[in-house]
Parts: structure tokens; C-alpha cells; sequence
């Protein structure tokens, strides 16, 4: 699947997209950035926040427990503020 980041995760990150095979056991959104912040401390720097990241699956915004099953993309990006 492919990994998308925005604004500051993506600068924390240090990546804007990736493909990625999540190990099995990793079955949602919530459970995916767990891993990731397991990567490394970038990784763990980008969500140290990870309950104000939003999550898209496919283009369709969707909570942190929502299924990754059969995700083509997934995209992280912090909350968006208007005005």
C-alpha cells in the first residue's frame, strides 16, 4: 500500500509517500501508526500526536480504528484549520 504524509508529519517524518507491507496483526489505522512509530524516532517524532492525525483510506477520511484491509493508499495528515 502507499503511504502519504502532510505538512508537519510529512516533515517530521522526513518522507512525503511510501510503499509499505504493514506486518500481519496490523489491521487499522490505529494499529498502523503504532508500527510505524515503531520505525524509528522520526517516525515516532511525526506521531508522538497521533490522537490529532487525520487518517484518509483511499481519498475517504475514516477514524483510527477504521480496517486497513485491501487499502490501496493511506494518507496522514494533521488536522486542518480554516478561515
Amino acid at each position: 500500500m502507499r503511504l502519504l504524509y502532510f505538512a508537519w508529519v510529512k516533515e517530521k517524518a522526513g518522507v512525503a509517500a511510501e510503499e509499505i507491507q504493514p506486518p500481519e496483526g496490523v489491521a487499522t489505522v490505529a494499529e498502523l501508526i503504532v508500527w510505524l512509530k515503531a520505525r524509528g524516532p522520526e517516525f515516532a517524532n511525526a506521531f508522538a500526536r497521533a490522537e490529532v492525525i487525520r487518517a484518509a483510506i483511499d481519498r475517504s477520511h475514516v477514524r483510527h480504528d477504521a480496517s486497513i484491509a485491501g487499502a490501496r493508499e493511506i494518507a496522514f495528515f494533521p488536522p486542518v484549520t480554516g478561515g
